[in-house]
């Protein structure tokens, strides 16, 4: 155990210092990527994807049944091939969560709530600000601290857009715009890594929520694709789960942590 341990922080402190680069043809394919989940998603018959006949999506919308949540990985392939990314890997993720009594307007009203996310979402969200805000579109920014093992600090911005379809169904898409790779946080000698030459540990987000206001609750959905480095020849046994498993651990984070937000709304906490 001593030797895995001391295996795992070598192979992690190799990953930190060797620097990534965000190469056109990474961003490319996970555009591809991401135009081909948006498709995917637009054709789609129901609204929640717990909804669906599929036998994973059946599964899943068994254990939201007993347990109020559900999680599962999401994989998209385009006319039945898979979608490579050079150089890099998407992380697909989906969770649905259900909160008893909650409102759609509660839902909203949380998730725009963009000044107080450093409050509601911490210590993942460390700061927090809207930028601007134009009817239903918002840009904002945010700071994201991560830490397994190593600690990753990342200011990002995002476009937000939200679409209200009736009194009990909305959505909004969320795309991370910029996102740097801070040095040295909250120290005298913080400083931003240039854009797309850092670690590599997030280089995109898109986020996908939708809200529905059924069975005397409301139902929260978020679905998360993001775009991490690649994984160095000979250490991918080592620093894959490592990688891999910040974004299903983020997502559950922040869905059951908007659950908690909700439930005291409700309450009248």
């Amino acid at each position: 155990m001593t030797r895995l341990c001391a295996l795992v922080f070598v192979a992690l402190a190799a990953t930190e210092a060797s620097a990534a680069e965000l190469k056109a043809a990474t961003v490319a394919a996970f555009n591809q990527y991401v135009a081909a989940a948006e498709k995917q998603r637009t054709s789609d018959r129901v609204f929640l994807w717990t909804d669906g006949d599929e036998p994973a999506r059946r599964r899943a919308g068994e254990a939201l049944k007993r347990q109020g949540f559900a999680f599962e990985p999401i994989v998209v392939r385009d006319g039945g091939r898979e979608l490579a990314v050079p150089d890099g890997l998407v992380h697909h993720w989906l969770g649905v969560v259900f909160v008893p009594r909650a409102t759609l307007s509660q839902g909203l009203a949380l998730l725009q709530d963009y000044d107080r996310h450093a409050q509601i979402y911490k210590p993942a969200v460390a700061r927090s600000r809207l930028i601007s805000r134009d009817g239903d579109r918002f840009t904002l920014f945010l700071r994201f601290f991560m830490k397994k093992v190593i600690t990753v600090v990342v200011n990002s911005e995002h476009e937000a857009r939200f679409t209200q379809h009736d009194a009990t169904r909305a959505e909004s898409r969320i795309y991370s715009t910029r996102i740097a790779e801070v040095e040295n946080p909250d120290t005298p000698r913080e400083r931003e890594k240039p854009v797309g030459q850092d670690g590599g540990y997030l280089w995109r987000l898109n986020s996908y929520w939708r809200f529905l206001e059924r069975d005397g609750g409301l139902y929260l959905q978020c679905e998360s694709i993001s775009l991490t480095r690649g994984i160095p020849i000979g250490l991918g046994w080592i620093v894959r789960p490592f990688v891999t498993s910040i974004p299903r651990e983020t997502l559950t984070f922040t869905l059951e942590t908007s659950r908690a937000a909700l439930q005291r709304s409700a309450s009248g906490h």
